[in-house]
């Protein structure tokens, strides 16, 4: 399944110099948080593909009803083509009150009131976030520091795919676009990337 990741920035390339032959192929839209809501309708607008999204740390003032019909996939697992997508947006909690911030145990929370979800659809095969796991390519300080309870999830569910953003590409920390954590592909949707997930029958 080829599909396209998207986070923190607009693409000049896709957007402002938009061609559909950019796109051939593409068969999903996954982003990852921290970018405005016209983008991604655009992008819903201009393909035929489902546009899932979870919020960014600096997402504010969304409509949850997209008129071109961006799918937000926070807390919940939506399946496609028998793909189940896993959505936990924001990042680390760095700011009192923040919207989109939370602390590791309020991450562990919410993964634990997903239970029912995952026993029903048996796991996930793609986690989309916009924090990265907790030593999978974050950074140091507490704004961008990942998750140890992604980590556990990768480590239970083996999932196929983990998408986030948050770390920026000119941060200058020796940015990587993709990783491995066990049998699970690690990728960084910052600006944009389009990857081919092979799907088995």
């Amino acid at each position: 399944m080829k599909i396209l990741v998207l986070a923190d920035c607009e693409s000049k390339s896709l957007y402002e110099y938009f061609t559909r032959e950019k796109l051939a192929g593409v068969e999903l839209i996954l982003a990852c948080g921290d970018l405005k809501q016209s983008y991604l309708d655009f992008f819903a607008s201009m393909t035929s593909v489902p546009v899932l999204y979870v919020m960014g740390n600096h997402d504010d003032g969304w409509d949850p009803e997209s008129p071109c019909g961006c799918i937000c996939i926070e807390d919940d697992i939506f399946v496609y083509q028998g793909i189940r997508i896993l959505g936990l947006g924001g990042s680390m909690r760095y700011l009192p009150e923040a919207r989109n911030q939370y602390s590791e145990h309020e991450m562990r929370r919410r993964i634990r009131r997903l239970w029912w979800k995952l026993r029903k659809n048996g796991g996930f095969d793609i986690l989309v976030s916009h924090a990265p796991a907790a030593g999978v390519n974050d950074l140091e300080d507490l704004p961008h520091r990942g998750f140890a309870c992604f980590c556990e999830l990768l480590e239970r569910y083996k999932p196929k795919l983990f998408v986030h953003g948050h770390v920026h590409a000119n941060y200058g920390t020796g940015f990587k676009r993709t990783d491995q954590v066990g049998s699970t592909m690690v990728v960084n949707a910052y600006d944009y990337y389009i990857l081919d997930l092979p799907i088995e029958d």
